[in-house]
């Protein structure tokens, strides 16, 4: 790459002014050079003629050369400074131009517009860079939205349509309004809130707006009490739970939000985990972190769908995930307030029917004999 494009604005910007005002002293020391000696001799010749002083013949020489080289010097000099300027202006008004058609076309809601770097410097070139990861951004945002709202609106579709169908059933006279239509409607209202309550919860923790109530917890508490919340409904469904976890695992952190990450990863392996299958939790203390993994025995995770598992509404299974009346937006959650924590939830799988894991990452709180050296007790 050439120095002038290395060179950033400022950069480029004295050297046009040095070189204004190296063309106006050049201007002014060749007019001196060529011009000044012709004046002194024509002075010093008057003054032998007319019997004057040299002197004073000397200092109107002078005085006339030195105004000419600088009316001269200066006039070469606003002549170069207005080339430059304009020489300047143009390239920064070039440059910029693509700027203001791709703003334009982000604004009528082009998507995926790109602005590729101008080469007038290093600043350009970020703001080029810039705008493009915005516009790429915003371009994710509004897919992420529009997927959202129509997977809001399909969600919302079946507990409407069962409401609706058994209102307009008790009002034909074709249904009772009994105990047990009352039961199945109040299931559909519920499912509604719940899914209303999710994707509060999620929308807050992803934009920072979570209410964490953090304090030094021991890790070994939560995953009990949430292994332990579980067990029945997985007991329930075949499964047999496996719980390896020691108390001093300290991390600053929301036992409730915790414990509802650990709850919705549970829940996640039962509805994925055939009768007879095996769910594992194990909390560990790694250097600067604690760790829990959550692993069950069930149908895995496609390589294609893994990145998308904590996608909002995403489901490996959509029919299964239904018929348990789960929101779709529970791995969502979980993650949202693990990022909320500072930590990490991933998850890994090596293929269907392979099982899955999924790790949850909290950075450690280190207690006085871990700064000491001094092996915990």
């Amino acid at each position: 790459m050439a120095l002038a494009d290395r060179a950033d604005l400022a950069t480029r910007l004295l050297i046009a002014i040095a070189l204004v005002v190296g063309v106006g002293a050049a201007a002014a020391w060749a007019v001196g050079a060529t011009v000044g000696p012709g004046l002194f001799h024509e002075h010093l010749l008057r003054a032998v003629d007319t019997g004057e002083s040299p002197t004073s013949h000397a200092e109107r020489a002078y005085a006339a050369a030195s105004a000419l080289a600088l009316s001269i010097a200066l006039l070469t000099a606003l002549v170069a400074s207005a080339g430059v300027s304009v020489l300047i202006a143009r390239r920064i008004r070039r440059s910029l131009a693509p700027f203001a058609q791709a703003a334009h076309r982000v604004a009528i809601g082009e998507r995926n517009v790109t602005v590729s770097p101008p080469g007038i410097g290093p600043e350009f070139d970020r703001v080029a860079a810039a705008f493009t990861a915005m516009a790429t951004d915003l371009a994710h945002v509004e897919d992420t939205r529009t997927h959202m709202l129509a997977d809001l609106a399909h969600e919302m579709r079946t507990p409407l349509a069962v409401l609706a169908a058994y209102l307009e059933a008790v009002g034909d006279g074709v249904e009772r309004l009994d105990e047990s239509t009352m039961h199945i409607m109040q299931a559909q209202v519920e499912r509604l809130s719940r899914l209303s309550a999710d994707v509060a919860l999620v929308t807050s923790a992803q934009e920072g707006r979570l209410s964490l109530d953090r304090h030094p917890i021991d890790v070994d508490t939560v995953v009990k009490g949430a292994a332990a919340q579980e067990s029945d409904r997985l007991a329930e469904c075949g499964l047999t739970i496996h719980v390896r976890s020691a108390p001093g695992l300290l991390v600053d952190a929301d036992p409730d939000r915790i414990g509802q990450v650990l709850t919705n990863l549970l829940e996640n392996a039962r509805q994925h985990t055939p009768p007879g299958g095996v769910v594992d939790v194990e909390a560990t203390a790694e250097v600067d972190a604690v760790r829990v993994t959550v692993h069950d025995s069930g149908e895995g995770i496609a390589p294609q769908d893994l990145p998308r598992v904590f996608d909002r509404f995403f489901r490996v299974d959509v029919a299964r995930d239904r018929a348990h009346g789960g929101s779709g937006i529970g791995l969502s959650i979980a993650r949202a307030i693990a990022t909320a924590h500072g930590g990490t939830l991933v998850a890994e799988s090596e293929g269907l029917s392979m099982g899955s894991t999924f790790s949850l990452s909290l950075p450690r709180l280190r207690t006085e004999l871990d700064r000491t050296g001094v092996a915990e007790k």
